[in-house]
């Protein structure tokens, strides 16, 4: 198994520096094996550990390892469409109590908290949507502003430097939208929206511009949410069905679905496909292989009346309903939205 499931919880990003591993592949390869290879496999061992013995307890453990990866991934970007940051997603996210009882998934060599900020800044990149970050002074000088005598200057006299020398009366610090928190004469949210305005006039860089003048605005008058629509249906016409599975996983509100176990039959009659789909630990996923019986419930539907179920209708013509609706139900009740309105500077 190489390093793709080993008894600890691995890095997504080595702590030494590397690319960052992807865990929505590696949870992929992982389902390949077993689907591949467990029903006759009587040992799995990996790099730097002990082997697993026999077949059950090797697809058990496989599909943990899976499961873990997976979870991640997913959930960190269902929070990532809420409008959080690494740093906070790191903070509040919870691994499923089957996971967390694992011996195989526990942090002794990678961390939840620092995988979740590599899957963070895989998708995402360095910067956060803040616009006090985007330009920050470099760490050796983003100390507060100090008189000789030591005390913080006022911000009556930070600002005419800090505007003159084309950085933030907050130096860039990443605490600065923090302090909005506790508005005092150094953390006037309009002095902030000044300076990201002036910030924002004298940026050549178009897309600086519009984060600098963004910023301003939200300060001023509030959050004013997402212009654009990107879920037209015409552009969801185009999505594949794994590409539609996709965009379900990472819309499962995990710590809702931690007690759920459902396996549905989907079959896309216009594809000529089936997928199976299951739900367990929080974890969403589905494999193009033939229909079997020990799904609760089949679809068989189009792929675009599948895409007007996902939108509530389960009554449309179309739509074939086989076994106990509730699972189906049970599913469509822990997907969430994102939220397309989400502030970029004040907390």
């Amino acid at each position: 198994m190489a390093e793709n499931a080993t008894h600890t919880l691995h890095n997504l990003l080595t702590l030494r520096g590397a690319l960052v591993r992807d865990p929505h592949v590696w949870a992929a390869y992982l389902t390949e094996a077993i689907e591949t290879f467990g029903a006759r496999t009587d040992v799995a061992f990996a790099s730097h550990h002990w082997p697993t013995w026999g077949s059950h307890r090797i697809v058990e453990y496989l599909a943990t390892q899976r499961d873990l990866y997976a979870y991640l991934h997913d959930q960190t970007l269902r929070y990532i469409n809420q409008g959080y940051t690494g740093s906070e997603i790191a903070e509040i996210i919870e691994l499923p109590p089957a996971l967390e009882r694992a011996w195989s998934t526990r942090g002794y060599y990678g961390s939840v908290s620092h995988n979740v900020k590599a899957i963070y800044q895989r998708y995402m990149g360095w910067f956060d949507a803040s616009p006090g970050r985007l330009w920050p002074h470099p760490r050796r000088t983003r100390d507060p502003v100090r008189r000789g005598d030591g005390r913080a200057r006022s911000s009556r006299q930070i600002r005419p430097n800090s505007l003159r020398v084309g950085r933030l009366p907050l130096g860039g610090d990443p605490t600065g939208p923090r302090r909005l928190r506790r508005p005092g004469p150094r953390c006037s949210p309009l002095l902030y929206a000044d300076t990201l305005e002036q910030l924002g006039y004298g940026s050549e860089n178009g897309t600086w511009r519009n984060f600098f003048l963004s910023g301003a605005t939200e300060l001023r008058g509030g959050n004013f949410g997402t212009p654009a629509v990107t879920a037209a249906p015409a552009i969801l016409a185009q999505l594949t069905a794994e590409q539609i599975f996709d965009s379900l996983a990472i819309s499962v509100n995990g710590p809702k679905a931690w007690d759920l176990d459902l396996t549905l039959n989907v079959t896309f009659t216009d594809l000529k496909t089936n997928y199976r789909v299951t739900l367990r630990n929080g974890v969403l996923l589905s494999t193009l292989r033939p229909a079997d019986a020990t799904a609760s419930v089949k679809l068989s539907l189009t792929k675009s009346r599948m895409l007007a179920l996902l939108g509530g209708d389960m009554d449309s013509a179309g739509i074939d309903i086989a076994g106990d609706a509730t699972v189906l139900q049970a599913l469509l009740g822990v997907l969430e939205k994102g939220d397309p309105s989400f502030n970029i500077v004040t907390p």
